[in-house]
């Protein structure tokens, strides 16, 4: 068996869903997913020369290949290691395909046959405890037993124009030290959520990389109450030691890893102890092999592994089969409360995610086939299906 193309269909959702397809000369293809990003399909173009004639079931080497000839085009990060996970989750679902086994199998096996989720809810339409529980209802409505919000810029007053698909816009040039007035505002806000899910049900806050050393003491103080699942990316995490500052002695949790690039991006965070809970992001941080190599650093300091996720249902069905392989597996994020079409774009519509799980699909490769009208119909504008 050869390769004999690689082709995209980028969707549009709430993020673009890069889809990737490597087709072979006896019919069979893999479907992957790259993290969204400028350029990103532009560069699965320019790759996709570096991998026509070759074994497809040689996935060690072919994604090594593309790292050691794509060195000069900035592999140790960014768009080129988020434009190689989705060609390696792609190679993956062909050769479960060509073997007639699920992707679990070819990974070593499971520790568990079904993946918890949590609903990132982002933030209420306004900042107001009624209205930030009105917001992780519908999480709990759909059956979510665990749920995240987000506290960053909350302390500026947020109108509905300004709100994009339930979360305000938390990108800023700058920012203020936090104020006694916004760390009250914070601890109404998650108190009401609290409230809301009760105490049995798991709750995360993200801070999306937006407080100092000094504001993140204040507010793990603040929120210790409300028994967190974790603290996201209080400071951003390029800093190592300001993270391990910031993680030594907190009773909170801090969790970190969505920005991160392969396993060296990991590497000093982990070794120095920076955080309690990885959490890189499979289709971006340089695929599935990748995403083990981490999780078995990990492992070997006792921290968790999470997973990021904004993925269409393609990566998040990939992510869950590794995830079903991963000891120190904690769970992983869903993003697309919103996204009403979501479990269309698979399957014929059925819903792969129950009371909060997803059920490893037992079908070869990924186990899902693509919804290819709906696909079509979401495609981003100008875009070519495949």
């Amino acid at each position: 068996m050869k390769i004999t193309a690689i082709k995209t269909a980028p969707i549009q959702a709430n993020f673009i869903w890069n889809l990737v397809r490597v087709e072979t000369n006896e019919g069979i293809s893999g479907l992957g997913e790259a993290y969204w990003g400028r350029g990103v399909e532009k560069i699965i173009q320019g790759i996709s020369p570096l991998l026509i004639g070759e074994d497809p079931s040689n996935i060690k080497y072919l994604i090594n290949k593309i790292f050691r000839m794509m060195s000069g085009e900035g592999s140790t990060g960014g768009a080129v290691v988020t434009a190689i996970s989705g060609i390696e989750l792609a190679l993956w679902d062909l050769l479960g395909k060509s073997l007639n086994v699920p992707l679990y199998k070819l990974l070593g096996g499971r520790y568990r046959d079904q993946i918890k989720l949590y609903a990132d809810c982002g933030q209420g339409e306004q900042p107001t405890p009624e209205s930030w529980a009105k917001r992780v209802k519908k999480a709990l409505n759909n059956g979510f037993r665990a749920v995240k919000v987000d506290i960053d810029n909350i302390g500026i007053k947020y109108t509905k124009q300004q709100i994009q698909k339930g979360n305000i816009s938390w990108v800023t040039a700058h920012r203020s030290p936090i104020s006694n007035k916004e760390l009250s505002l914070i601890a109404d806000l998650v108190g009401a959520v609290r409230d809301k899910i009760g105490p049995e049900i798991d709750l995360a806050v993200d801070c999306h990389w937006n407080y100092s050393v000094s504001d993140t003491i204040r507010l793990i103080k603040t929120l210790e109450p409300f028994n967190l699942m974790w603290l996201e990316d209080p400071v951003p995490p390029e800093n190592k030691e300001v993270m391990a500052k910031v993680s030594q002695g907190s009773p909170i949790p801090i969790c970190t890893g969505e920005n991160l690039y392969r396993c060296h991006g990991f590497r000093d965070l982990i070794i120095n102890q920076g955080c309690h809970i990885v959490q890189p992001d499979i289709p971006k941080v340089g695929g599935l092999l990748e995403t083990r190599k981490i999780a078995q650093l990990a492992d070997l300091y006792y921290m968790h592994l999470a997973v990021h996720n904004v993925s269409s249902p393609v990566a998040t069905i990939g992510a869950a089969h590794l995830c079903a392989t991963i000891r120190n597996f904690m769970i992983m994020e869903y993003h697309s409360l919103d996204i009403l079409w979501w479990k269309d774009l698979i399957n014929g519509g059925r819903p792969i995610i129950k009371n909060g799980f997803i059920k490893l699909p037992e079908s070869p490769g990924l186990g899902i086939k693509l919804n290819k009208d709906i696909a079509k119909k979401h495609l981003v504008k100008g875009a070519t299906y495949f």
